[in-house]
């Protein structure tokens, strides 16, 4: 029972590699270059039409894509690792509604702030575009923040942590909030998830 992961360093793959090193799950990497286009060759189109990363391959061929759901479907895979806190209990209903918000709210205006070009067909308008999604993912930050209890979906570590500790690393400016920076910190000291975060180059 293997995963494959598509995936390149810094990505959206990072959240995705460290559910399976803490899941304890057979995986492959496979490093899809963007610096060589390779996001863009009719093979990768073929595993993912848009052409972007993560993409995952379950062990019985299925593919996915979103990092998001990959997370989720790694926490039904292996309950037993606490990925998640169990389907059906109020913080797993904390946890879905707050990972969706982040999906949509910081993932999303976080590629609008470092790829605008996908935003507008005015070559003009590429600053507007970053100033509003910079503004987008304070206001998502400060919102999130507010929720923490210390963490995502409670008093205990998921991989909703893991997802907004990768989502605080690719902000734009420096978050200072002492309640978001304790998660990165938590996220970054766990012995299955730091390593992960130091080969992608986002632990100190």
């Amino acid at each position: 029972m293997s995963f494959t992961l598509y995936s390149n360093k810094g990505s959206g793959g990072l959240a995705v590699e460290a559910a399976l090193a803490k899941a304890g799950a057979a995986h492959e990497i496979v490093t899809i270059d963007y610096d060589k286009d390779e996001q863009k060759t009719a093979t990768y189109a073929a595993i993912n039409p848009m052409r972007q990363v993560p993409a995952m391959t379950l062990p019985d061929g299925t593919l996915m894509t979103e990092s998001a759901a990959m997370l989720l479907h790694l926490a039904d895979l292996y309950p037993d690792k606490r990925l998640a806190p169990p389907p059906g209990t109020p913080a797993r209903g904390r946890l879905l509604r707050w990972m969706l918000f982040m999906a949509t709210n910081l993932y999303e205006p976080d590629l609008r702030y470092f790829y605008p070009e996908r935003y507008t067909t005015d070559p003009t308008g590429l600053d507007g575009v970053k100033s509003a999604a910079k503004v987008h993912m304070a206001r998502g930050f400060g919102i999130i923040e507010e929720a923490l209890d210390p963490f995502v979906a409670g008093r205990e570590m998921s991989v909703a942590d893991v997802y907004l500790a990768m989502l605080i690393g690719w902000s734009p400016e420096p978050l200072a909030s002492a309640k978001l920076q304790a998660v990165l910190a938590a996220v970054k000291a766990d012995t299955d998830y730091g390593p992960v975060w130091r080969r992608h180059g986002l632990a100190d």
